[in-house]
């Protein structure tokens, strides 16, 4: 049974050390064999495919679940049980529980420790001598300065400030939080809350450009272990000093073979990488290659070794006879032959057995985005000689400023602002779910609007069972989904949900409460593209998907045939955005 324990060590910061662990769910094996050591003030990036197991890994080493084998230690000086925080997906704290009693359940402990010292400092100078007392005084002591206990009201306010909740009313109730609000103030929480260990799963959803930066700063001093994945390639840039890839390795086939289903989660150990999220692109082309190249050049070789061994069996010419015909002559050469024909046989087969139990496996096929426009095989999209879309003035009480905008058909436009100034709600409005309180905005005739949300969930997931399987979830979103445009084919075999290259095919029958959310959202992706839309509107688009996904997505927005309006935080696809630009600036609403 592998563990999850505390222990002490020599050194002056804490460790996090990941040995051996392998973890299976009931149907699929997601880690095999991962070791990774993260030293005190080192940023371990993990990165992977959606389901490559980043998530399963980072709750693993915050001690639930266990491993099925390995060992988890969590290492801190001076002998005393370290403390690990997870970015939970679920706020730390109860909906009742209003902010400022939110924050200081985070500051608990620093609170705790700063009376501490006050208290034992009394009694140390009441009894001098007591030496109990003095040890519990240089505890208590040491607790309360590596917990920064005296200035924890300035670190509130500069950490709620700095994610943009400085203007959150304390006595407001965590409940009545908008869903990026709750997001923010759990991240609040736990960097509060002042972890030995940090673990941090998607940290930048939901974070503007000055929360982010923020964020990066926070990170930068951390003195302890910090593991995080994330789906923000600038963030990755900016803040982690090692990259691990979760993904499949050229690891020796005999190794590999006993978990390798062609699936995200099939790789074996994990591979470090010192370098930039920038470099590693590169260097991950190359080691494809290299390692592609490989596996041709073995095979090659082991086809040849193996008609060897069967060629190596007759030595010389079949139809050649001994010049003598006597019983001795004709015993002498095929004594001979024999013997050549065994060393040949068993050098052949030496050198295909040594081959064959060393050989590379086999590069797992790699998922190709079939592109936006894949579905354009169902139907392409209407043209219209005026705007795609027009906002006139259009405002959301509490939620979206007024706001007026045209889009040309086939145009590409990229929104942006600040937490709060309405990205989201703005779409909503154009994709017809949300009635504006002010203004008007409508589609030019006969144009179809679709939109990818930043939930990832399926609706009603449950109407057929616990049992509902992407395929079929597709199924029902695009079969009977032909409400946006009532001329579409209704049957969803036009247009598979492999058709899209987002899920691997074993993944395409598994339930879909058993997918990452990564492996959720591209089912939703895949839904929308099914009947490609006149309109397509994606919020924060590069949210749970892989780094390979997003920015295959970004390279095929340039190339859909219909009109693309995008919402997004995210600082890479906006320096490399060449389309249009709309700024909602503003103040965050409460």
């Amino acid at each position: 049974m592998a563990t999850l324990h505390h222990s002490s060590f020599d050194n002056a910061a804490t460790q996090l050390r990941i040995d051996g662990v392998s973890f299976s769910y009931p149907d699929r094996r997601v880690l095999t064999d991962v070791s990774l050591t993260v030293a005190g003030g080192e940023r371990v990036g993990l990165i992977g495919e959606n389901g490559s197991g980043k998530s399963t890994l980072l709750r693993l080493a915050a001690g639930a679940p266990a491993p099925d084998s390995g060992e988890i230690r969590a290492l801190a000086p001076g002998g005393r049980a370290p403390s690990i925080g997870l970015l939970h997906q679920a706020p730390p704290f109860g909906d009742d529980a209003t902010v400022a009693e939110a924050l200081e359940l985070a500051v608990a402990t620093a609170r705790e420790a700063a009376s501490a010292v006050d208290r034992l400092g009394a009694e140390m100078a009441a009894n001098p001598d007591d030496a109990v007392v003095a040890a519990a005084f240089a505890d208590a002591l040491d607790t309360a300065e590596r917990l920064d206990a005296w200035s924890v009201d300035t670190r509130i306010g500069t950490m709620l400030a700095g994610l943009g909740l400085a203007d959150v009313a304390r006595d407001r109730p965590t409940g009545s939080l908008s869903g990026g609000q709750r997001s923010r103030l759990s991240l609040a929480w736990l960097l509060l809350s002042a972890p030995d260990v940090l673990l941090l799963d998607e940290p930048t959803n939901h974070l503007d450009d000055a929360a982010t930066a923020h964020l990066t700063g926070v990170l930068s001093g951390w003195r302890g272990p910090v593991v995080l994945a994330s789906h923000d390639r600038a963030f990755l840039d900016d803040v982690a000093t090692v990259l691990v890839d979760l993904d499949p390795a050229p690891v020796p086939h005999a190794v590999a073979s006993a978990v390798d289903d062609g699936g995200p989660g099939s790789g074996v150990g994990a591979t470090r990488f010192g370098g930039s999220f920038t470099e590693y692109l590169a260097d991950r082309a190359a080691t494809r290659e290299r390692w592609e190249r490989r596996y041709r050049d073995e095979q090659s070789e082991i086809r040849r070794l193996r008609a060897g061994v069967r060629d190596s069996h007759q030595v010389g010419h079949t139809d050649w006879k001994p010049r003598s015909e006597g019983h001795i002559t004709k015993k002498f050469y095929a004594d001979r032959n024999a013997t050549v024909v065994a060393r040949r046989v068993n050098d052949a087969r030496s050198r295909l057995d040594d081959l064959e139990g060393r050989q590379i496996r086999k590069p797992p096929a790699m998922l190709a985005f079939g592109g936006l426009d894949a579905g354009t095989m169902r139907r392409r999209p209407t043209s219209t000689s005026g705007p795609a879309v027009v906002a006139s003035s259009v405002a959301v009480a509490g939620r979206l400023n007024p706001v007026s905008l045209a889009v040309a058909p086939g145009a590409h436009l990229l929104i942006t602002g600040a937490n709060g100034s309405g990205k989201s709600t703005l779409l909503a409005v154009l994709a017809g779910l949300l009635s504006p309180t002010h203004g008007s905005c409508s589609l030019g005739p006969g144009l179809s609007v679709g939109l990818l949300t930043q939930d990832p969930r399926i609706r009603d997931p449950e109407r057929r069972g616990p049992g509902l399987t992407a395929r079929q979830a597709y199924a029902d979103a695009t079969g009977l989904g032909t409400a946006r445009n009532p001329s579409a084919a209704p049957s969803p075999s036009i247009v598979p949900l492999s058709t899209f290259g987002l899920l691997p095919g074993r993944d395409e029958s598994r339930p879909v409460r058993s997918l990452s959310v990564g492996q959720q959202r591209r089912l939703a992706l895949a839904t929308v593209l099914a009947d490609p839309p006149d309109v397509l509107l994606l919020d924060e688009p590069t949210n749970h998907l892989s780094l390979a996904l997003v920015t295959a997505l970004e390279e095929a927005i340039p190339t859909y045939p219909g009109t693309v309006i995008v919402a997004s935080h995210d600082r890479w696809l906006r320096e490399r955005w060449q389309g249009a630009r709309l700024d909602l600036s503003g103040e965050e609403h409460p």
